[in-house]
């Protein structure tokens, strides 16, 4: 069964999915055996096709470690906490995650854009 990690030790993803904001970037790094990584693969490519049908969802994207690396980052962009979490919550995705291999961490955390003047934009 997939472990969770809180990302912030401070700040719980159920705490972050109670704020009412939009759009948010849930960011989740997933660790697994290098024995496992196809099961991996598998698995979330279920979960972002489950993710797709979602109301609220805008876009997904994938990313390993290099050099053989068994780490992963997925960054998805959701118009709002309120669509992420009705997609979370219900019983069809929650049954999905027995499907990852059991040498899965993953830690998900939302997160919202910041602006910084000359920098980035927020919008």
């Amino acid at each position: 069964m997939i472990k969770l990690i809180e990302m912030d030790e401070n700040v719980t993803l159920s705490a972050q999915m109670e704020e009412n904001v939009g759009p948010v970037i849930l960011i989740n790094k997933f660790n697994v055996k290098p024995e496992d990584v196809d099961q991996l693969l598998k698995a979330w490519t279920a979960d972002a096709t489950y993710f797709k049908q979602q109301p609220g969802f805008i876009s997904t994207q994938l990313h390993r470690g290099i050099a053989g690396s068994c780490i992963f980052i997925n960054y998805a962009v959701w118009k709002s906490t309120q669509h992420f979490k009705e997609a979370f919550n219900r019983p069809d995705f929650k049954s999905k995650l027995g499907e990852y291999p059991d040498s899965t961490t993953t830690s998900p955390h939302l997160f919202k854009k910041i602006a910084i003047p000359g920098i980035c934009f927020d919008q």
